[in-house]
Formats: structure tokens, C-alpha cells, sequence
């Protein structure tokens, strides 16, 4: 199985962009602060869900398929933490958490799949 090809791979790459976009607002003094954990844990989703599917066995891809899902909720957070500091808008706070929404409805989906697969 290629995971370039997989939907919800290339919707996580397609969330990076957003958050990338999103901070890039972000104060400069935050650069190597929320901006920085933020960049990171939204790379790790991607980034994640192709190491899981280059491990041997299903049982460590549906780890770090996990451990991308994680990633999201961590991002989540700290979006929340962005917008209590006022460095994002409530309505770019409810645009990014539809992406990450949607983001995670197909992690949980493909979770399942292998889940099937044992």
C-alpha cells in the first residue's frame, strides 16, 4: 500500500499547509514558542500515518496510527490555547477544527480498517 495515494494522507499534508498559513500571523516572539509546537504536531499527523504504513506488521502501524491521532488532539489543544491568547479568531479557530474534524473521521476510519485486517 502506497501512502501517497491515501486520502486521509493527503488531507493531513493539506491541514500542515493550513496550519503553516494560520501561525505564519502568529506574534514573532512566539516563533520558537506555540508557533514552533503547533508546526510540529500538525507535521507529525502526516509524517505518522507514513511511518506506520512502512512497518512490517499491523500491529505498529495501527500504533503510530494512533500515535498520528494523538497529534491531532494535541493540535486541537493548542489551537484553543492560540485563540485564548487572541493570536487566532474564533472563526478561524471553528475553520481549522472542521479540518482537523475531518481529519481524524478518516484516521479513525483507516484505524478501523487495519483493525479488520488482523
Amino acid at each position: 500500500m502506497n501512502y501517497t495515494e491515501l486520502d486521509v494522507w493527503k488531507y493531513s499534508r493539506g491541514l500542515v499547509k493550513k496550519v503553516y498559513l494560520l501561525t505564519d500571523e502568529f506574534p514573532k516572539e512566539e516563533l520558537y514558542g506555540l508557533t514552533n509546537q503547533i508546526r510540529r504536531c500538525s507535521i507529525s499527523v502526516p509524517s505518522n500515518i507514513a511511518e506506520g504504513l512502512g512497518r512490517q506488521s499491523n500491529k505498529e502501524t495501527i500504533h503510530f496510527l494512533y500515535i498520528s491521532k494523538g497529534s491531532l488532539f494535541e493540535l486541537e489543544t493548542q489551537l484553543y490555547l492560540a485563540f485564548d491568547l487572541s493570536y487566532i479568531s474564533k472563526e478561524q479557530l471553528d475553520n481549522i477544527s472542521e479540518k482537523i474534524t475531518s481529519c481524524k473521521k478518516l484516521l479513525n476510519g483507516f484505524i478501523n480498517y487495519f483493525k479488520s485486517k488482523k
